[in-house]
């Protein structure tokens, strides 16, 4: 039931979305560069939400200080802290939210590769029988679209990104450090730890499950990076402005 659900609600629409695309264009990779330009947009309210609480924790700076310098023990001040954060209606997992959401998408995507790569254009996943005439071509620039990319150049770049668009993510990080050394120990602040570590792992992820993968996984991985980059840039003027 589970499987039946997930082939139709994402299987079948990404699938016949990028045979769609491919058809009219003749060209898988700008196929999937369009595809993830579409994807991206219809996720980006998905995005608000986190841009909103960012936006939100710079302003706790002050009140941070004091509970640091108040409580010495640090179990008992990331309890205050996490009370901090839940007055203030900000979850500290909550940039988790798009990330899920894209993990998903992106499975579904490799999903719909592997079955074209296995099966070709399986006529049986169509909405529209015209669609069974598209012509896919796995060639985009050097790369097959099928297989990893031999030069490693999309998993560094989208890693590259992914960590311009972490660090953009925490506009509160530098007050954050300025904050930790203030007191004995940096690893008392839960946010600002968590927030440390993901800018680190998340790209390091990207680099090492992106050499793995077919490149036109990668791609998309890619250009889904750049839009949340310049997606994250025009929403933090828009809502920092507004202050």
């Amino acid at each position: 039931m589970f499987l039946s659900i997930w082939n139709e609600i994402l299987i079948k629409p990404i699938f016949n979305l990028l045979i769609f695309l491919d058809f009219y264009i003749g060209n898988l990779g700008i196929s999937i560069i369009l595809l993830t330009l579409i994807l991206k947009t219809l996720l980006f309210p998905t995005n608000i939400p986190n841009i909103k609480m960012s936006s939100k924790r710079t302003d706790l700076d002050k009140e941070l200080k004091d509970i640091k310098e108040k409580y010495k023990d640090k179990s008992e001040a990331a309890k205050k802290q996490m009370e901090l954060y839940k007055k203030h209606g900000i979850n500290p997992v909550s940039g988790c939210l798009p990330n899920i959401i894209q993990l998903v998408v992106l499975i579904a995507l490799y999903s719909v590769f592997i079955n074209l790569l296995k099966n070709g254009i399986d006529s049986n996943l169509f909405y529209f029988e015209f669609l069974s005439k598209a012509r896919t071509n796995l060639n985009f620039l050097y790369l097959d679209l099928s297989k990893p990319d031999p030069y490693y150049a999309l998993p560094v770049i989208s890693g590259l990104i992914q960590f311009g668009l972490s660090k953009m993510l925490m506009p509160g990080v530098k007050k954050g450090e300025a904050l930790a050394k203030e007191t004995p120990s940096s690893t008392d602040d839960v946010m600002y730890n968590m927030q440390q570590q993901m800018v680190y792992i998340a790209p390091i992820m990207t680099v090492f499950v992106g050499v793995t993968l077919p490149s036109g996984l990668v791609l998309y991985w890619l250009i889904s990076s750049l839009y949340s980059l310049g997606q994250t840039y025009i929403l933090q003027k828009f809502y920092y402005n507004k202050k």
